[in-house]
């Protein structure tokens, strides 16, 4: 990797962690030379211009990968969405959309998705196994 990837990649890997979370970035980074791609053009080439925001993006992200039935990317995007300042209310607006172009059963796959992202977000953390404070 010559200095310029090195760089793409350093400001990647930030700015990945910035959306997602460690678990996410080891999994990505799990896949080789393909997570080093997506590291360096996804993250340190397009989630750093300043055209869009982080919402922007990850409503994008979730159109697409909702409309093309992507439903094992689906659950990080969307939590990376209501990190970047989406409501559930907005998430399930933009599946509802989607549906009237990319068809009722992807938008049921997104909605059920939407449905357990925010059930483990609204979790109590005795039940996700954590020490009660």
């Amino acid at each position: 990797m010559n200095e310029d990837q090195h760089d793409t990649y350093r400001r990647g890997r930030e700015r990945f962690l910035e959306i997602h979370d460690e678990k996410a970035l080891r999994t990505v980074e799990g896949l080789g030379d393909l997570g080093r791609h997506i590291v360096e053009f996804v993250y340190g080439e397009l989630y750093t211009k300043p055209a869009l925001t982080d919402r922007d993006r990850e409503l994008g992200a979730v159109v697409a990968l909702t409309a093309l039935g992507r439903s094992s990317q689906l659950p990080q995007h969307l939590r990376a969405s209501l990190k970047a300042g989406l409501t559930p209310e907005q998430l399930r607006e933009a599946i509802m959309l989607t549906a009237t172009i990319a068809g009722f059963p992807p938008a049921m796959n997104a909605m059920s998705t939407l449905k357990s992202v925010l059930a483990d977000r609204d979790r109590p953390a005795a039940q996700e196994g954590l020490p009660e404070e």
